[in-house]
């Protein structure tokens, strides 16, 4: 039975030392130690032994096992630290290598441009408010002097969601909801998605941008309206950009104004964009008519105002010279990568 316990503990001791990996050492420490492990068959014959036998018989057992214990934990620690080592070192970073370039997202050239106005209009101290897309017949049309028979109707084809509702066709519905809730001076700007039921080509769209402007004051002018504008426009397309005024009717404003800009692509000098004439309308304005101030609660005998309505799209196709407005709205990576 020694010469046997002799063996097993060099034959353990052997694999022990070439195990590669702790799968191996755990399978040895089963075959070995376990409950059906060869020191545990040893120590199963020791009842054949005599009652002098056994004690020495099972101290040299134990120290076998032991001694065995001791070398797995050695080798499974050593695989273990091995194994960390070959991890960390398959890990190493090469700071050598050069870094991988991470794509970030960018504005919208909508949303470049809209950032741009309201910088522009606030610096000249205008208030930037909000409206609802869903509207009522009263904000859109009435209130904007437009009533039910009214001819300028049937410019704007409207998408009615029921009896006094509808998407709103322009911006300056929000112009009777500042009224109603603000008291004069009133200098406002109020940017926001419109809906038309226009046919999809490359200048009109079905849902597309204004940005609708409020100045409600003692003493207002038109020469107000057009220092503003003017201004505006030098921002947006540079210094030397010119303005034309052209007469114009809109139901909520008299006297009502088309605002043209000269041509950014020509510089005014004639082009397929602005048709060879050089120059390009950019938005309609004029001054608060006094049936729109009255329907407000304000006094058109002591307060006059003006409004503009400028059409987001449209600047941004001419700022960038884009030649289907479609572009925008078609999220097409390889055309916004552009900006």
């Amino acid at each position: 039975m020694k010469q046997q316990l002799e063996t097993i503990k060099e034959t353990a001791k052997k694999a022990i030392l070439e195990c590669e990996n702790e799968r191996a050492i755990e399978e040895i420490r089963v075959k070995y130690l376990g409950k059906k492990g060869e020191l545990t068959a040893i120590l199963k014959q020791m009842g054949s032994l005599s009652a002098e036998e056994r004690p020495v018989m099972g101290q040299l057992v134990n120290e076998a096992k032991q001694k065995l214990e001791e070398l797995i934990s050695q080798k499974s620690n050593e695989l273990k630290a091995k194994a960390t080592e070959l991890k960390l070192k398959a890990e190493t970073v090469d700071i050598t290598m050069p870094a991988k370039v991470k794509k970030q997202g960018k504005l919208h050239p909508l949303n470049t441009v809209l950032n741009d106005m309201i910088d522009i209009f606030q610096s000249m101290g205008f208030d930037v408010l909000d409206g609802p897309e869903v509207e009522t017949d009263h904000y859109n049309f009435e209130c904007l002097n437009v009533p039910a028979d009214h001819p300028a109707r049937d410019m704007q084809d409207t998408f009615y969601l029921g009896e006094n509702l509808l998407l709103r066709t322009q911006t300056s519905a929000a112009q009777i909801r500042t009224m109603e809730t603000r008291k004069p001076p009133i200098r406002v700007i109020c940017p926001g998605r419109v809906f038309r039921a226009d046919e999809v080509d490359a200048t009109h769209s079905p849902v597309f941008h204004q940005i609708e402007g409020l100045v409600v004051d003692k003493g207002i002018t038109m020469c107000d309206l057009k220092g503003v504008l003017e201004q505006f426009a030098r921002e947006i397309y540079g210094p030397d950009t010119k303005v034309k005024f052209r007469p114009s009717f809109f139901p909520f404003t008299e006297p009502s104004v088309e605002v043209d800009v000269t041509c950014s692509k020509c510089s005014g000098g004639g082009c397929r964009v602005c048709k060879g004439s050089g120059w390009i309308e950019i938005l309609g304005a004029g001054m608060v008519h006094p049936n729109v101030l009255r329907s407000c609660g304000i006094d058109p005998d002591v307060y006059s105002g003006f409004a503009f309505g400028i059409g987001l799209d449209r600047l941004t196709t001419t700022r960038y010279k884009i030649s289907d407005i479609r572009l925008l709205f078609e999220n097409d990576k390889r055309f916004l990568e552009q900006f």
